[in-house]
């Protein structure tokens, strides 16, 4: 090893002689070793590496001669540098044979002191240098070794990076081209490499200006840039892309731009959709109050009074966030009509043992949608009140068909009490008209004394239904008989307080003690700790962003009944609690009413 001291050896069969040739050498940073006979300084030097070697020619045995060329035929001894050291005087035959044998040297006994040392020197220096050469060569192999494998780490990250590595030359020539690069762009690198990267397409001449602007900055640090690109994909055309750049310099001085890329063309695209589905979301919102306004303010004006618009908004308002609902689970795409129709029969509006439907399945775009949800509650509404439905043997049939990609909907009513042409037309009769798209002719009313039809043309936002599926007609929900809400404890968990007012109010206008009000999590499940104290939940679906699946937990274990309110779906209220009734927002104070009443009617047996 290079931290090893310098070794030197001293070969010779008189005791005395090596013994003054140590005391002459003897120094900081050397070791001298010594050998009274050639087998032991040959098994030394199998031990051990040495600067110099000190040979007496005259050795009984093998002699110095023979040694140093057993030495010259050995590989690991063949290097080793010799002095011989003799007392006899030197013929050129013998000298000769000295310097064939491998001598570098000879010193003559008596030795010379200052000889000696001077010539040790010599050896000692180039043995340290030799030294140091070796550390040097040890630490070069260290670093290429690391920086062997830096390199392999860099290509690796480069070559499995989600970013392209791309360098190119002051004429914008390329240079590199990463693993990454070929995948992003679908170009292999053979195919670039040499070439400006304008030539093959992919670099366009904008590009290129910004590029040329980079390199030519004059700063003493390695400048950086960045920017969005336009750069072309082999097979897909043009792709977004964000360029990071750093100018460089190679070996001879020249400036290189090393670029990182990243593709944001997905990510362009999806800003691009959030643009426009809050765009679509103002317009459906502000369009949905403006309805909601225009509902209000007609139900108003055509109202006998305040109970009579509470009923009729109401109901038109409730009507719209079912049609709400249908279209989220949708997410706002095309809704079947059956399913419009099946959320009248569940809403009470249609009654499902006195409904005959029949027709394609077909779908309805949300615009659609909503102004046929409005259409069947009014249609249903006015056949409940005047109509088929306002009798017993009362019936409804609805059938549908396509014409040439319009739907044609017939709504005929039998059984009913005889029916007459309204003198004036009412809000209601405008709403049901407004399933046409603002055609007048596309909504027709035969006021028969048997029973009214209304044929309604909708030409627009109709799809059939690519796999029918079959649509099992609802029975009757069988509703417990109604029990009155007077003298039961019920206990109000919402946040929001305007609903938590209103629900306070339907609930004492009915006979019921709100008992509190909980408006977190913790205020509930302390409040319906004392099941004793509660007849009857309302819980939210959710609290200031906290789940309620605790709330619902704890009120099963206390078998004590509630029912969800809530604007969420469903599909987001807690799993497992399918068992309690779910009242949507803004809710119908008869639903109300009728849900909680049937919660306390199945209660009553099993007390």
């Amino acid at each position: 090893m290079p931290d090893r001291p310098i070794r030197f050896l001293i070969v010779d069969d008189v005791a005395e002689n090596i013994m003054a040739l140590e005391a002459l050498l003897r120094r900081d940073g050397l070791v001298v070793d010594s050998a009274r006979s050639a087998t032991e300084a040959l098994e030394l030097m199998l031990r051990h590496d040495y600067a110099l070697a000190f040979l007496d020619v005259q050795m009984p045995g093998t002699d110095g001669y023979e040694l140093a060329e057993l030495m010259r035929s050995t590989e690991r001894t063949r290097g080793v540098p010799i002095i011989f050291v003799t007392a006899a005087e030197m013929d050129e035959a013998r000298r000769f044979r000295g310097y064939e044998a491998g001598a570098v040297d000879y010193i003559f006994k008596p030795i010379d002191p200052m000889i000696l040392k001077s010539k040790a020197e010599v050896f000692f220096r180039i043995g340290r240098q030799a030294k140091d050469l070796e550390r040097q060569r040890d630490e070069m192999q260290e670093i290429a070794r690391h920086r062997d494998q830096a390199m392999a780490q860099l290509k690796a990250h480069a070559d499995n990076s989600p970013l392209a590595f791309v360098t190119l030359d002051r004429d914008l020539s390329v240079r590199s081209w990463s693993k990454g690069a070929e995948r992003m762009f679908g170009r292999a690198a053979g195919d670039l490499l040499g070439l400006p990267a304008t030539a093959s397409g992919w670099l366009d001449q904008g590009g290129a200006d910004l590029l040329h602007d980079w390199l030519d900055c004059r700063r003493d640090d390695a400048p950086r840039f960045s920017a969005e690109l336009s750069l072309d994909h082999a097979d897909i055309g043009p792709i977004s892309c964000e360029v990071y750049g750093s100018v460089l310099t190679d070996g001879a001085g020249r400036p290189t731009l090393s670029l990182q890329l990243l593709d944001i063309t997905e990510r362009k695209q999806a800003e691009e959709i959030r643009a426009l589905l809050i765009g679509e979301l103002n317009h459906r919102i502000k369009n949905t109050l403006a309805n909601v306004q225009a509902i209000a303010r007609q139900s108003l004006r055509q109202s006998a009074s305040l109970a009579d618009f509470e009923v009729s908004f109401g109901g038109r308002l409730q009507a719209l966030a079912r049609a709400h609902s249908i279209l989220s689970d949708a997410t706002w795409a095309s809704a079947p009509l059956d399913q419009l129709i099946d959320d009248q029969i569940n809403s009470g509006t249609l009654d499902a043992d006195r409904l005959r439907r029949s027709g394609p399945p077909v779908e309805l775009s949300p615009d659609t949608m909503l102004r046929m949800a409005l259409t069947l509650h009014e249609l249903g509404t006015n056949a409940a009140k005047y109509g088929a439905l306002s009798s017993v043997d009362g019936m409804v049939d609805l059938s549908w068909r396509l014409e040439g990609g319009a739907l044609v909907l017939t709504w005929r009513e039998s059984g009913g009490p005889e029916v007459r042409a309204p003198q004036s037309e009412g809000f209601g009769t405008t709403l049901i008209s407004a399933a046409g798209g603002g055609d007048p002719a596309a909504v027709s009313a035969d006021w028969r004394p048997e029973g009214v039809v209304w044929t309604i043309r909708i030409g627009d936002g109709v799809t059939r239904m690519a796999a029918p599926e079959a649509v099992a007609a609802p029975g009757a929900a069988a509703q417990p008989r109604p029990r009155s809400l007077k003298g039961c404890r019920v206990l109000l968990v919402e946040d929001e307080p305007l609903v938590a007012l209103d629900l306070r109010f339907e609930l004492e206008d009915a006979g019921a003690t709100v008992t509190g009000v909980a408006r977190s999590v913790a205020e509930a499940m302390e409040a319906g700790r004392d099941a004793s104290a509660i007849d009857l939940v309302l819980l939210d679906g959710n609290l200031k962003g906290e789940p309620v699946d605790a709330i619902a937990a704890m009120l099963d274990d206390q078998a004590v009944p509630f029912c969800f309110v809530s604007g969420y779906g469903r599909e987001h209220l807690p799993a497992g609690f399918d068992h309690a009734p779910l009242i949507e927002k803004p809710f119908r104070p008869d639903t109300l009413r009728s849900v909680l009443t049937g919660l306390l009617a199945a209660r009553l047996p099993a007390e």
